[in-house]
């Protein structure tokens, strides 16, 4: 059964984790840095990706595309998704928490955190035309609607809130280049929804795509087009959306993977976290198969964002 299969019951994000790898009640030890840590550090021009494990509480960094463990951060409670803006701040959903850590790239500690009581945020994205930020909720009451709230340029309380008649739990979300926000979930029968907030709008419009998909994942932009992902399959399609449909245009298969919730598109590949298998594959995009690299020793991987130094992101 998929970790949003869990989800649809009310469990929360780090027992359908544990339920999904088959937790026999005590964790693995955590990755371990290097003894040589210190001096294996990237340099700050270096990428680095985050990865962080709902069941650890921990996110881990991993120098990038070289895949060295560097830093463990501690003091989450089931994180999930994350995001990154253009200074090369990370944004983390910490779920258990109801809010959104943020740190600076190589940073130790939160320096803001976004708080939205009665909610368990899922997923994030950077506006890249704004700066704002879209968080996607699950309720912290089983019985009521989640929702979609934007923070201005990522500070503050939320200064808009969006729910949708079909959308009953958002789960991930993505930005297009133009602002456009794309948004996927769970209607209240427990069946993928998708909706937009096209920039500049006031309301979430439902949008049809011309592919099934069996389990919510992923949303992203890839720089052509809108890359959804499927738990189901481990697959992720691509989509050209026009008005109130999507239509595919491709699909990416994440060859050996087990199951993928984010997805992050960087340079040419694209990196998932396997919550099932408690690794991180690292695949060509768009073209997939086999996957070019893996980081073990995980427990339960749920999201990943790769994060550069303001001004150093390399252009894809």
């Amino acid at each position: 059964m998929t970790l949003s299969a869990f989800a649809r019951r009310g469990v929360s994000l780090c027992a359908a984790a544990a339920l999904l790898a088959g937790c026999g009640g005590s964790l693995p030890q955590s990755p371990a840095l290097p003894q040589s840590a210190a001096d294996d550090r990237p340099a700050k021009s270096a990428g680095l990706l985050y990865v962080s494990d709902t069941v650890s509480n921990e996110v881990y960094v991993y120098s990038y595309p070289k895949g060295k463990l560097v830093q463990t951060l501690s003091g989450f409670y089931e994180p999930a998704g994350e995001c990154v803006d253009d200074a090369g701040n990370v944004y983390i959903a910490n779920t258990g928490g109801s809010n959104v850590l943020e740190y600076a790239h190589g940073g130790t500690t939160p320096i803001a955190a976004l708080k939205d009581n009665g909610y368990f945020p899922v997923g994030c994205s950077v506006d890249p035309t704004t700066g704002d930020i879209a968080v996607t909720n699950f309720s912290t009451n089983s019985s009521t609607r989640g929702d979609l709230v934007i923070y201005k340029a990522g500070k503050g309380r939320p200064k808009a809130r969006y729910t949708n008649a079909k959308l009953f739990q958002m789960l991930l979300c993505g930005y297009d280049d133009k602002g456009n926000l794309f948004v996927d979930g769970l209607t209240q029968g427990s069946s993928f929804a998708f909706a937009e907030l096209a920039k500049g709008g006031s309301a979430l419009t439902n949008v049809t795509l011309d592919q099934s998909i069996g389990s919510a994942g992923g949303v992203e932009w890839d720089g052509k087009y809108v890359a959804v992902g499927d738990q189901s399959t481990n697959t992720i399609y691509q989509f050209a959306i026009g008005g109130k449909k999507g239509k595919k245009t491709g699909s990416t298969v994440l060859g050996g993977a087990t199951e993928v919730f984010q997805f992050w598109i960087a340079g040419g590949k694209v990196i998932g976290p396997d919550a099932a298998v408690g690794d991180v594959g690292i695949w060509a995009y768009p073209a997939g198969g086999s996957p070019l690299k893996t980081i073990g020793g995980l427990y339960a991987p749920l999201g990943a964002a790769v994060s550069f130094a303001a001004g150093l992101r390399p252009r894809s």
